[in-house]
């Protein structure tokens, strides 16, 4: 039986796999095919910590810390979309990872979907939450958040609200999730970045979230896997809640409109970080998607 409280623990052993000449640390529980979870900015595999005992029953639950995340080696690299997504395909390499159901959310997503477009024979199925379907319509965008994305996006300001200031980890983290994270949970996520160098990736990620069609190769990758997922078949789960941040309810009904074999799932009330508010009815409904894919013994195209 599934604890189904909102844990502050960690019950998980740490496991580590050199990729690039550095030290990437996953957990993983359960055998069968591959579940991978992957988690954005700047939080690690923590966030996944009460959703994995729904699902490990039924597959190989892996969860990664993406590089400079986590328990995850923090070297002298540029970070962002690019040393990100090498880390992360050579991740999924190292362990020989096939047949793969993605659980993505945030930058997780943009990495997950961008390699989910280019190794479309290697994915059973796609799970994803306040995810990076499409470009930002900046035009759309309210006075206030285009006046924030030109902050976290400025070099300057980005490094001193998030290196210095470390906000994304102190404010936004909490103010985009509805109850309140407890001092252990908070704990957890300030760990990994004590300074403002371990904070560099926390910083350099919105440098790269595609606006306006810059940086080019990062808005043409959106595009491309955008494009993907409004035609592939390959089953997908989405979870959804009111008003979001990144999926607000006009996205919700394009994603439902356009994603073909699609199950849209409902959470009520939610900004962001919905594994915090929402763990036990994620892991549920995807453990529940999951067996049925299984039974319908479904092969990707």
């Amino acid at each position: 039986m599934c604890d189904e409280s909102n844990s502050a623990d960690f019950h998980f052993t740490s496991l580590r796999v050199d990729v690039l000449g550095n030290s990437i640390h996953y957990i993983e529980e359960g055998a069968g095919d591959p579940v991978l979870f992957i988690h954005g900015n700047p939080t690690s595999s923590y966030i996944w910590r009460n959703i994995i005992p729904h699902v490990s029953p039924y597959a190989r639950a892996i969860a990664v810390d993406l590089i400079g995340f986590g328990k995850s080696a923090k070297p002298d690299i540029a970070y962002g979309f690019d040393d990100s997504y090498a880390h992360l395909e050579g991740f999924i390499e190292a362990l020989g990872l096939t047949n793969i159901t993605l659980v993505v959310q945030d930058w997780g997503s943009g990495l997950g979907f961008h390699y989910a477009n280019l190794h479309r024979e290697r994915i059973k199925g796609i799970v994803f939450m306040e995810a990076m379907h499409r470009e930002i319509d900046f035009d759309a965008m309210a006075k206030g958040d285009k006046a924030l994305m030109r902050m976290i996006r400025s070099r300057f300001t980005s490094w001193l609200l998030l290196g210095v200031m470390n906000s994304f980890v102190k404010r936004m983290l909490p103010d985009w999730v509805q109850r309140d994270l407890g001092k252990k949970e908070m704990a957890a996520y300030l760990a990994p970045f004590p300074t403002v160098k371990s904070r560099k990736p926390i910083y350099v990620f919105p440098r790269d979230v595609p606006v306006q069609g810059k940086p080019v190769h990062i808005s043409n990758a959106v595009a491309n896997y955008s494009k993907w997922l409004t035609e592939t078949p390959i089953p997908k789960l989405f979870f959804h809640a009111d008003p979001g941040v990144l999926i607000r309810k006009t996205d919700v009904a394009w994603i439902e409109q356009k994603f073909p074999n699609l199950t849209s799932v409902d959470l009520g009330k939610g900004l962001h970080f919905l594994q915090e508010d929402y763990p036990h009815e994620i892991g549920k409904a995807l453990a529940d998607w999951y067996q049925a894919l299984n039974e319908g013994e479904y092969h990707a195209l």
